[in-house]
């Protein structure tokens, strides 16, 4: 099957789950939502907007309980963290460190066993959401070339020391994936895109949104748009090697205009 990654206005999150065929099975009371943000340090606003992340939530409206997770690291502590969000918490939304969890499942990730938190398995309904990167020239571009989507995965491991994982990311990354069952839906926040080279950072703000249930794609989508060859990504080349997603463009049903906010990003960076 060709999936689908719908490019939409950052403010038509609910546009896009209708044009990659609803969300209607696990919006029901039975089902829990994990939403899996992204954040190091808050002060670089570096992560899925309030506006993006509200939006999502409002879109599972018949769910119960809707858990907004990250872990400790070296940046501070999980809770301490998703504070950036508070706007977003409510009496069935709330946020949940997946470090505090002792109810866990071990698995082997690259090599050594990890144990991951309850809440990121089935039959609960697990979101990746996180933001558009590039970075040449500035000591970060190894770790940028590993995606934002796939990447965010390295938030479940639930101790400080993640660095560990750096020179075999693409393996950790995705025996997480495949330990867990997998994404359920990817949202990729391109309300803003983070560019550097050299010295130099700047921000394009194309405002869109990028979303599918086939997280490879989503990944492969988002790296066309800041500029990057998706084949070539070694965390994608991994996945196709594990058969578990498509990463060719020229495979992928890309639902809107991607080819806009691409050349607003690449005109951006050209320009440091």
């Amino acid at each position: 099957m060709v999936p689908s990654v719908a490019v939409v206005n950052k403010d038509s999150f609910a546009q896009a789950i209708d044009l990659i065929g609803g969300i209607e099975k696990p919006n029901t009371k039975k089902n829990k939502v994990v939403i899996k943000v992204g954040i190091y340090n808050p002060e670089t606003k570096i992560c899925t907007t309030v506006p993006t992340l509200h939006s999502m939530i409002q879109s599972f409206d018949e769910v119960s309980d809707i858990l907004v997770v990250e872990s400790d690291s070296g940046a501070g502590p999980g809770l301490k963290r998703l504070e950036i969000w508070n706007d977003c918490y409510s009496k069935n939304v709330v946020p949940f460190n997946l470090s505090d969890d002792k109810n866990t499942r071990e698995f082997d990730v690259a090599g050594e066993i990890v144990p991951l938190s309850q809440v990121l398995f089935k039959p609960n309904f697990f979101i990746s959401t996180h933001v558009p990167r590039r970075y040449e020239n500035t000591g970060d571009e190894d770790m940028m070339n590993l995606g934002s989507i796939i990447k965010n995965l390295l938030g479940l491991v639930p101790d400080t020391k993640k660095h560990r994982f750096h020179d075999r990311l693409p393996t950790a990354l995705l025996d997480m994936y495949e330990a867990i069952g997998g994404i359920d839906l990817a949202v990729l926040d391109g309300t803003r895109v983070y560019l550097g080279r050299e010295k130099e950072r700047t921000i394009a703000t194309p405002e869109v949104l990028l979303v599918g249930t086939d997280a490879f794609a989503v990944e492969s989508v988002g790296a066309h748009m800041v500029g990057f060859n998706p084949t070539e990504m070694p965390v994608l080349q991994e996945a196709k090697k594990r058969g578990l997603g498509v990463i060719d463009i020229n495979k992928i049903k890309i639902i809107g205009d991607i080819e806009s906010p691409r050349n607003m990003v690449l005109q951006a960076f050209d320009g440091l």
